[in-house]
């Protein structure tokens, strides 16, 4: 079977998937990198229609996140743009509002993840900060970041910690969760992208973030090409999800001159092991698996980086 024939089975099998608001977001994300215009705005249209009354758009029975239904956003603005519907721009708008306004933040203005408690999670790394890049606010875009790394940046690792609890003061999960980390590397390098001209100090301030981090990570790929369900310890599941969020970021870098071209090989050795975990039905293998994300099984986020990673692997 060709790579075409392969990425469509994924697609497929990415449209067929149950998905919460996040797992909306980066669906649509997927289809909008990957050329997929009309399938991007049918995703879109249907997180509005879910929109709940604080702005979150795409909730299911999900209303515990505070930044996951923010990854519609940028999806949500392009339908707009195209489609002219100014139902759209003010379903946009008040996604913004409420990360700007009503949100849970600690003192220091970083989003919570969740409402029900007060902790930050390196998920929100790619939730919240690309949308208000391309939503007009690209300075709290990077402020969230700066927020998010000064709470679960590890140096000694050069790697993420999952959750931090602000209210305890100390980590809630202090592990280096592989697809924790690799929602911080896609959030970065779509953050990076959409930062203006202006910005180009705090451009090379998040390179810097993000080629520090894959150097941290890189250090855990297994011969296979795949790293462990968390990343320092080998007794955890082998997992597919980080290494296909992993290429992702590093090709698109690369493209964009981020990072050099010796971070190559490893990217490459990431997307054929995710190749190999493509089953007969489409179905990416191993990834973290919905709805626990703790044992490998099927998710949408895994179909959508497999996507995302084919929109901008090289050859």
């Amino acid at each position: 079977m060709d790579t075409k024939q392969i990425i469509e089975k994924v697609k497929r099998a990415l449209l067929g998937m149950q998905r919460f608001s996040w797992e909306q977001g980066v669906a649509a994300q997927a289809m909008l990198e990957s050329g997929e215009e009309e399938y991007a705005i049918l995703l879109a249209k249907d997180a509005v229609a879910r929109q709940d009354e604080l702005g979150r758009l795409g909730i299911l029975s999900d209303s515990n996140g505070v930044t996951d239904s923010a990854s519609n956003g940028e999806p949500v603005l392009f339908a707009w743009k195209v489609t002219g519907d100014p139902q759209l721009k003010l379903a946009a708008d008040r996604m913004l509002q409420y990360l700007l306004h009503q949100a849970p933040k600690t003192e220091k203005g970083t989003l919570h993840h969740i409402v029900s408690q007060k902790q930050i999670w390196v998920d929100s790394f790619y939730m919240a900060p690309p949308f208000l890049a391309v939503a007009g606010h690209p300075d709290e875009a990077v402020r969230q970041i700066e927020g998010f790394r000064e709470l679960l940046w590890l140096p000694e690792k050069r790697m993420f910690a999952h959750m931090w609890d602000d209210e305890t003061k100390e980590f809630a999960r202090s592990d280096c969760w592989g697809v924790g980390n690799g929602w911080a590397a896609a959030g970065l390098v779509r953050v990076i992208g959409a930062l203006p001209v202006s910005m180009s100090e705090e451009k090379t301030r998040l390179i810097s973030y993000l080629k520090e981090m894959l150097d941290g990570c890189l250090v855990y790929q297994r011969e296979d090409g795949l790293f462990h369900d968390v990343l320092d310890e080998p007794a955890t599941f082998v997992e597919t999800n980080a290494a296909q969020m992993f290429a992702y970021a590093i090709f698109r870098a690369v493209k964009e001159q981020w990072l050099d071209s010796t971070y190559l090989a490893a990217a490459r050795r990431m997307r054929e092991a995710a190749y190999r975990k493509v089953d007969r039905h489409g179905l990416v293998q191993d990834v973290c698996g919905a709805p626990t994300f703790d044992k490998a099984g099927t998710a949408p986020e895994g179909q959508a980086f497999f996507l995302l990673m084919e929109s901008t692997a090289y050859e």
